[in-house]
């Protein structure tokens, strides 16, 4: 039996952080989505083609890490591919209040999947693609953060 985990996310940009999660994950199980939402809400940066492509040339070389997009409830599309696991990353104690909310809401829409939180490396604790896309924007230096594809990007989108 394939174990199948969706890391889900919008991902505005993906950052090292997230992809330092996506791979440790790799270990767990055997499939891994990264599944980027269209999520309008939130106004990212970078359209829904755009985070993709960006997420899929970043981890193109990653053994079993697909990188798929979605609209619409998160637990319908771990259904669609027939997960059961959903992973979410807590940086800090912040972030709990929020995820628990969520994983409990999951619940209560399927029993059967399951969410499992993981802490990042420590190196990445203080990075979120909101705070980089802050930085990138006022002309900072964020490269230790995101993969060069990313870097580049964001130079283009912000000049």
């Amino acid at each position: 039996m394939t174990t199948t985990a969706v890391y889900a996310g919008t991902f505005d940009p993906v950052t090292s952080g997230h992809i330092d999660l996506a791979l440790r994950t790799t270990k767990m199980f055997d499939k891994v989505i990264l599944a980027i939402a269209d999520n309008p809400d939130k106004n990212p940066l970078f359209d829904l083609v755009q985070r993709t492509e960006l997420a899929k040339a970043v981890l193109e070389d990653a053994k079993n890490i697909e990188v798929m997009s979605f609209s619409g409830l998160l637990i319908d599309f771990v259904r669609s591919v027939d997960a059961r696991i959903v992973l979410r990353g807590l940086r800090a104690v912040s972030d709990f209040e929020f995820e628990f909310q969520l994983a409990s809401m999951n619940r209560r829409l399927d029993k059967d999947i399951e969410t499992v939180f993981l802490t990042p490396s420590e190196r990445y604790t203080f990075v979120s693609a909101s705070l980089v896309k802050e930085v990138a924007r006022y002309g900072g230096d964020v490269s230790e953060f995101v993969h060069p594809i990313v870097h580049d990007a964001l130079k283009k989108k912000f000049g």
